[in-house]
This record gives structure tokens, C-alpha cells and sequence, in this order.
């Protein structure tokens, strides 16, 4: 698979919370695979047929939301892992032009594969019209919010935005620019801000913000 753009802050905050730094790495493994299986399973499968991308995004934080019985800022940690569509990131030091595949927490590769087939991929209006869509939109979102979520209580915005211009010297990721992924980005913060007012939101309902957005401008 063709490895698409990560936003260099979500791109930090993978590397830094796959490492030892994040103490309770079991338990976010243990909620990546059980959302892995829940998304690579015949039953959502099932849910597919029913419902739109919307409503199955939902389904999923919903289930993420149970598992970690109401901790929101776990489950969008755990959803970030879960629906990034590939297993490792490429980054290059530029000096040496060494390209390095740094290994991310995932299930097993066929429940992996599984699941990045089954992810939802029409997110918005204007997604694009092929097989994979806007599957990578969903981790922009989800690690958005959860900076937007936890900002407020760990900063963690301040300490990656150091973080990112350390690393942005160094190293780069191999992938251009995408307006649409710094869109996604700011409507995921806006739900992790959201959330923190009101549980009761949900991301289709912060995704259906954007399309109505640009539809009103086009209109």
C-alpha cells in the first residue's frame, strides 16, 4: 500500500507513545487489537451493508469508548493506532538519506490487513471516489482530538509542538502536503475540544459539520 501523508504532530505522538515513555503500552496494545478484530470481523462486515461510513466510525469510537469503560482520552489514543491503515511510517534523515520503517502498535498482520480493507472510507463529500478513499483521514481525526481532548489536561499540544520542531530539523516524512489532511485536522481537534464539553457528541456529527461547510460555500 502506497503510504499517504501523517501530520508530522500525530507522526510524534505515534513514535513517542509507541516507546517506552508511555507506560501503559499493554493495555493501548490490548485496545488496538480488540478494535482491530471488532473492524476485521464478519459482523462489521454485516454493519456495512446497513449503515454509511459516518454511522460506522461511530460504531467503532463507540466500542472503543466501552472498552475503556468512559476513558475518552484512552480510547482515542486507542483509535488512533487502530485506524492508521499500515503498520509502520517511512522517515528519512535527510543528511544520509538513510529511510527508516518505524514499527507502530498493531494486530497481527491478517487481522491488520483485514481491518484496513474494512475501514470506512467515505467520510466526507468530497472523498475520493476509489477503493481506499479517505481511510487515512481517520487517524488525523482521532489523533487530533486526542491532543484536542488532553490538551487541557496534560498540555500535550505544547509539549509536541517542541517536540515537532526538533524533529522537523532532523527528519522528514516522505509524503507532500495535503490541504485536506490539515482540514481533517482542525475538525478533529474540534471534536476532542467538543468532547470535553459534551460526551454525548459523536464524530459523524463534527464530520457533518465540514461537509455542510464546504457545501455552503460551493452553493
Amino acid at each position: 500500500m502506497r503510504f499517504k501523508k501523517v501530520p508530522n504532530r500525530i507522526l510524534i505522538l505515534i513514535i513517542v507513545l509507541s516507546s517506552s515513555i508511555y507506560p501503559q503500552q499493554s493495555e493501548l496494545s490490548k485496545g488496538v487489537n480488540y478494535l482491530s478484530e471488532f473492524i476485521a470481523s464478519n459482523y462489521f462486515l454485516q454493519l456495512k451493508k446497513d449503515n454509511t461510513d459516518t454511522a460506522l466510525v461511530d460504531s467503532i469510537y463507540i466500542r472503543a469508548i466501552n472498552f475503556y469503560e468512559k476513558d475518552y482520552q484512552e480510547a482515542l489514543l486507542a483509535l488512533t493506532f487502530t485506524t492508521i491503515p499500515y503498520s509502520r511510517v517511512p522517515l528519512v534523515i535527510p543528511l544520509l538519506k538513510i529511510r527508516l520503517y518505524y514499527p507502530l502498535i498493531s494486530a497481527s498482520d491478517s487481522i491488520a490487513n483485514l481491518k484496513n480493507q474494512n475501514l470506512p472510507n467515505k467520510l466526507f463529500f468530497d472523498s475520493p471516489d476509489n477503493e481506499f478513499g479517505d481511510k487515512d483521514k481517520l487517524a488525523h481525526f482521532f489523533g487530533n482530538a486526542f491532543i484536542g481532548y488532553a490538551e487541557n489536561i496534560l498540555k500535550l499540544a505544547d509539549v509536541f509542538g517542541y517536540f515537532v520542531e526538533a524533529f522537523e530539523e532532523d527528519f522528514k516524512a516522505q509524503s507532500e502536503v495535503d490541504f485536506r489532511d490539515v482540514d481533517v485536522n482542525w475538525y478533529g481537534v474540534l471534536f476532542g475540544e467538543t468532547l470535553e464539553l459534551n460526551k454525548q457528541v459523536l464524530p459523524s456529527q463534527i464530520m457533518a459539520i465540514r461537509s455542510l461547510r464546504y457545501l455552503r460555500i460551493i452553493l
